[in-house]
């Protein structure tokens, strides 16, 4: 039976319906036997929601609740089986404090692998494609699920665990790889390791650079730099190893749409905490709508958003009914810096920093001098002009920025997640304020 065309006027409608309907199946298929989810709804006077809009009234979930779990127990918190019902063991990267385990049943993996499909859809990834996937494949979950999710779209599937830069471009060159999984900051240090060996990426068959794991795939300075070393379109991707992945962009534009028939998204104005006005900076809140085995309700990601909803006109054009995060994500609500009374975010640093092409690498500093924030910003800058930098920093921020020159190549680099911000200041008590990356 063909599948049925649904009008565009109609289309948000149905991805509504579509996502009640998921909702209900999940949550008939986790209570009561979700020990976490059957005491969070107990008190909820429908835990079968007659519309999208009354989970604005349910507990939210936070990572920490699945941390302490996982401390005491070695399992977090919102699993629905015993354990012999899982075959997948992950953990999440430890960026923002301690690594939480993440457990996966095999239908919750063949779950993950459709949300992926998704994302390669977006970027034609398909028959005929080798995807050179350049990860150390350790258990951090993304790039394994993007591994899997090309063999399971039929591509050719190449890990590059273990290996070195230089090697990973060889194998790039050897297999002719078309399509690169890497995160932002690696896919430009790939493209500075061929430059700084009198190779042209650019000149690889990659066409399609998939970002991932950090920031950038949605800034313009980034993305550009990035489709320029490697002469290829860039596709921003967002995930969460405890959520799944849960975001897409597109070949043109710089945002992420929320996958929404597998995932609801909520929004939550910084200043209120009440569900936040279209276009406003909020906090994503995330529900899974299939993964059984670990779902997670209302999850505070703590990831700053600007949503948008397409416009009828839009819709009637054939507009994907996706919500869409102007700019992916904007940032982490832990990760904001407060300087001298100046809110600031790494993104915010990164934008201005990347939109200096001779500008390699950065490190900024926080610390305490006589009683005074002072920031200071490293920089592998190949014109050796630090100034300039500084200027549009005070020009944009607001703030004095001592700006310094380092040797290329002095600086850490970064294949997964980098860490480029780093707070040394100390809170009330003498402890240190925690690391902030970026």
């Amino acid at each position: 039976m063909p599948a049925m065309v649904i009008p565009p006027s109609s289309a948000r409608a149905a991805l509504d319906r579509l996502k009640l309907e998921r909702l209900h199946a999940l949550l008939r298929a986790i209570l009561p036997a979700n020990s976490l989810y059957a005491a969070k709804l107990a008190r909820v006077k429908r835990p079968l929601p007659g519309a999208l809009e009354e989970l604005a009234d349910w507990p939210c979930t936070f990572k920490d609740e699945l941390v302490a779990a996982a401390a005491a127990t070695g399992r977090p918190a919102n699993l629905t089986f015993p354990l012999e019902h899982y075959c997948r063991f992950h953990q999440t990267s430890g960026t923002h404090g301690r690594p939480l385990p993440i457990f996966d049943t095999a239908a919750d993996w063949q779950w993950w692998m459709e949300c992926w499909r998704m994302v390669l859809e977006r970027g034609n990834v398909g028959r005929g494609d080798r995807v050179l996937v350049a990860s150390s494949f350790g258990p951090y979950v993304g790039f394994w699920s993007g591994f899997e999710g090309a063999l399971a779209c039929g591509a050719m599937a190449i890990p590059t665990g273990g290996m070195p830069s230089l090697a990973r471009l060889e194998l790039a060159r050897s297999v002719g790889a078309t399509v690169l999984i890497a995160t932002p900051s690696y896919a430009l240090h790939l493209a500075e390791v061929a430059a700084d060996r009198s190779l042209d990426p650019a000149a690889l068959p990659i066409r399609l650079v998939i970002v991932a794991g950090e920031p950038g795939g949605s800034m313009p300075a980034v993305r550009q730099r990035i489709g320029a070393a490697w002469g290829a379109q860039v596709l921003d991707h967002a995930g969460a190893s405890e959520v799944g992945p849960w975001g897409v962009g597109d070949l043109d534009g710089f945002g992420v749409d929320v996958i929404e028939p597998w995932f609801h998204p909520e929004f939550l104005s910084l200043e209120t905490g009440q569900p936040a006005e279209e276009g406003e900076i909020a906090e994503l809140v995330l529900t899974t709508l299939a993964r059984v085995g670990a779902p997670v309700i209302r999850y505070r990601t703590g990831d700053l958003v600007r949503p948008r909803w397409p416009s009828p006109g839009e819709l009637a054009a054939g507009a994907c009914p996706w919500v869409r995060l102007e700019g992916g994500v904007l940032g982490r609500t832990d990760d904001m810096l407060v300087v001298r009374g100046v809110n600031i975010f790494p993104r915010s640093i990164e934008e201005i920093v990347r939109s200096f092409p001779e500008v390699v690498e950065y490190r900024l500093s926080v610390f305490t001098h006589e009683s005074l924030d002072k920031i200071s910003l490293e920089i592998e800058d190949r014109l050796a002009a630090p100034q300039r930098v500084a200027q549009e920093l005070q020009m944009r921020l607001g703030l004095r920025v001592d700006v310094n020159t380092v040797p290329i190549g002095s600086l850490p680099r970064f294949e997964g997640k980098g860490r480029r911000i780093e707070d040394h200041r100390t809170r009330r008590g003498g402890a240190p304020s925690p690391e902030t990356h970026a």
